[in-house]
């Protein structure tokens, strides 16, 4: 069922994305913690969780919400401290919770004290940890973004992401001669980046961490369009875990799963940005169509205008020639993407993305609120780099009392605001009632973690997956344990006749128990307006 190398606790893994400045304030500063994190981990339990992501918590000024990193070994103070997030690792554990921390290797702040030394005229043991041009006059750099007159070194540097986020120096794959400044990634600088990643990743394994998801693991060595080098980089690291932390898992913020997996990683995700079949699947304009909008409508939007096809076109590409080596990951959301997968969406059209994503191969990752359908805030200033991002991540609302339960501060103090509409949803208000969205996302996730051939590496068969047609079908199975998947999420009602699949009875799991029915020598499926179904086939 999976390479030998690859941690077996990732076969049912069901991961839940926390933003810690958003999810519980146990202190009353208005800024989520680790304590507060620590406080809800029966509430991950129960919703069927036993994998977190943690967004990045190390030092930093947070002009990039913590992507900007002043130093990886210390837990910023607005979060706690070192021994708090080794608690949080330990009391994780105990109820069937593994962490994985948010490693940012490609770029630091300009406040880390590696930078700040390597800004400096004179040589020095920091001087090649980052990319600079050799002339404070260099500041048109094709296919590079640089910033000139930061610092007394006559050199512009490479920044990564925002002009704050200097590049690390990973090297140049194939450096220009015209250009000294380009190291190879044999250069003594560049290897004493990637020996310090990972002395940094031993610190935090060897305090209880998991693993780690990687920020922008495509961007390290420069110059490498093919990423081969990249690649290279990563299978290295990935041989060191195997022989030092063979239970680490390395989830890849790459979007290319064929490339990441082979790179070394055991997980990829399936990103807007390079993933263009995952805004076909979810994130086209709720509610456009031919004639509005020139990106039509997504498969799961209940006009039933979408192209299933333009998904798993893509998809299958990178199941094949992944599959047995890493996985694919689908996800409700994250702290990049808005709006939220709830905008134009009822509870029932999300129950059947959740339907989707606890059933496919691979490993889903469910952002945290998506589970209660909380909504993004449109129109905020933006917070420590957000901009239009920072909708998406409010804070998470736990019951009726002041600021949802989040955090006692004045509402004014709060990282960002609550969802001022009374009718927010809250796990409170969710949590009694058996047919809320967060209690079938409870019932999906323990399906998942139930049933072998729901697993991560059990085999995957598309039976219908037609180009704008309803609805999609498909069956997972493992050993002697078949499962039939069955999702409409249009608004009218379809049928469809299956050939005879070689199974001689069926039983229901999940959904209605007439959306099933077996007549001699095929199958009918039936299924209401936004509605499925999981069988069991014997």
């Amino acid at each position: 069922m999976k390479s030998q190398t690859t941690p077996s606790w990732l076969e049912d893994a069901v991961f839940y994305e926390i933003y810690p400045q958003s999810f519980c304030d146990s202190n009353g500063d208005g800024i989520g913690d680790i304590p507060g994190i620590i406080d809800k981990l029966d509430y991950l339990k129960c919703l069927g969780i036993n994998a977190v992501w943690l967004n990045p918590c190390f030092e930093s000024p947070f002009s990039d919400a913590g992507y900007d990193v002043s130093d990886y070994y210390r837990v910023a103070q607005r979060y706690g401290t070192n021994d708090d997030l080794k608690r949080l690792f330990v009391e994780a554990r105990k109820v069937g919770i593994r962490v994985l921390l948010d490693l940012v290797p490609g770029h630091t702040s300009i406040e880390h004290p590696w930078f700040k030394q390597s800004c400096k005229q004179a040589r020095n043991e920091y001087s090649d940890w980052y990319i600079w041009t050799d002339s404070a006059w260099k500041w048109d750099v094709p296919g590079y973004r640089t910033v000139s007159g930061h610092s007394e070194r006559d050199g512009s540097f490479v920044s990564n992401f925002f002009y704050f986020q200097p590049a690390l120096n990973y090297g140049f794959a194939n450096p220009d001669p015209a250009q000294p400044w380009q190291q190879p990634v044999n250069a003594p600088g560049p290897q004493a980046v990637r020996q310090e990643m990972r002395k940094i990743m031993a610190f935090w394994m060897d305090l209880g961490a998991s693993g780690f998801r990687v920020d922008m693991a495509f961007s390290l060595v420069k110059g490498d369009p093919s990423h081969g080098e990249t690649m290279r980089f990563w299978q290295e690291m990935r041989a060191w875990l195997n022989g030092k932390y063979p239970d680490a898992c390395l989830v890849a913020e790459w979007g290319n799963p064929n490339l990441a997996i082979q790179g070394g990683f055991h997980v990829d995700f399936t990103l807007p940005f390079a993933f263009p079949g995952y805004s076909a699947l979810l994130r086209k304009p709720y509610g456009s169509g031919p004639g509005q909008d020139p990106y039509g409508f997504s498969f799961f939007d209940p006009a039933g205008l979408g192209n299933v096809r333009e998904f798993f076109d893509e998809y299958m590409q990178h199941y094949e020639t992944t599959r047995g080596k890493g996985q694919i990951a689908l996800m409700t959301g994250n702290h990049d993407i808005t709006p939220r997968l709830s905008k134009g969406r009822t509870p029932g059209d999300m129950a059947l993305v959740f339907l989707f994503l606890l059933t496919m191969p691979g490993t889903p990752f469910i952002y945290y609120g998506d589970e209660i359908g909380m909504n993004s805030l449109e129109g905020l200033p933006s917070k420590e780099g957000g901009y239009q991002r920072s909708g998406a991540r409010t804070p998470m609302q736990w019951d009726d009392s002041a600021n949802a339960g989040f955090s006692t501060a004045p509402a004014e103090q709060l990282y960002l605001p609550i969802d001022p509409d009374p009718e927010r949803p809250t796990v409170f208000g969710q949590d009694w009632d058996p047919n809320s969205l967060l209690n079938t996302v409870r019932k999906l996730a323990f399906l998942r973690r139930k049933h072998t051939a729901l697993c991560a590496s059990a085999d995957f068969e598309l039976i219908y997956a037609q180009a704008g047609k309803y609805p999609l079908v498909y069956k997972r199975s493992w050993k002697d344990e078949t499962a039939l998947v069955l999702i409409n999420p249009s608004s009218r009602p379809v049928s469809l006749n299956l050939p005879d699949m070689g199974k001689k009875g069926c039983d229901v799991l999940y959904g209605a128990a007439d959306s099933l029915q077996f007549w001699g020598d095929s199958w009918q499926v039936r299924l209401a307006g936004v509605s499925g179904a999981v069988w069991r086939l014997q």
